[in-house]
């Protein structure tokens, strides 16, 4: 009798090991996909901030350097998102994005403030159709931070709590860097107005 209640007990002990692990995995894998989909509208502002400087270039011949600035900006921070996508852990990697981020949003302050001397450009048909996508692509990687960042909490939290820390530390569930805006500025969404 004794014999079967510890075995009972180990294959409670097991099974209980087993459901902690498999929380963690679970929550990682939330967070990583949380990340995916910011990836996915990042990717997608990318792609369109060529376009919107393409347009402009027929207006803005004497801002060389402001367009060649976003580009810059726009290259590195694709560059950076493209690293942390292969590993969303990566403090330094996310670090990295947060900063090519915010030297991006400023670039493209400064591209929309010139911008707004251009009275044909603000009229041009193409512009203001890149710039609504821009804007409201804009508001989806806002609302993709926001779920990345509450999934990474959560895997944090499971990560940190007991018994659950045992088993993160036992199998290398390493901390989940949140994706943060340093410069209050940067926290709002460029504003496009043409």
């Amino acid at each position: 009798m004794g014999m079967i209640v510890a075995l009972i007990a180990i294959v409670a002990l097991v099974l209980f090991v087993v459901s902690l692990y498999n929380r963690l995995v679970s929550l990682r894998n939330r967070f990583k996909n949380a990340f995916a989909q910011i990836d996915v509208q990042l990717t997608r502002r990318y792609d369109l901030i060529p376009n919107l400087v393409e347009t402009a270039k027929a207006y803005m011949k004497h801002e060389r350097e402001t367009l060649e600035a976003v580009i810059a900006a726009r290259n590195s921070a694709a560059q950076a998102e493209r690293k942390v996508a292969g590993d969303p852990t990566d403090v330094a990697a996310m670090q990295a994005l947060s900063g090519a981020e915010q030297s991006l949003a400023g670039a493209m302050t400064r591209f929309f403030a010139l911008a707004e001397a251009y009275p044909d450009l603000k009229a041009d048909a193409n512009m203001r159709q890149l710039s609504e996508e821009l804007t409201s692509t804009e508001n989806k990687v806002a609302f993709a931070r926001q779920a990345y960042n509450d999934s990474v909490m959560a895997y944090n939290t499971a990560r940190e709590s007991v018994p659950t820390n045992l088993i993160a530390g036992s199998f290398d569930f390493v901390e989940a860097p949140l994706l943060v805006i340093e410069d209050p500025k940067q926290r709002e969404a460029p504003r496009v107005s043409f």
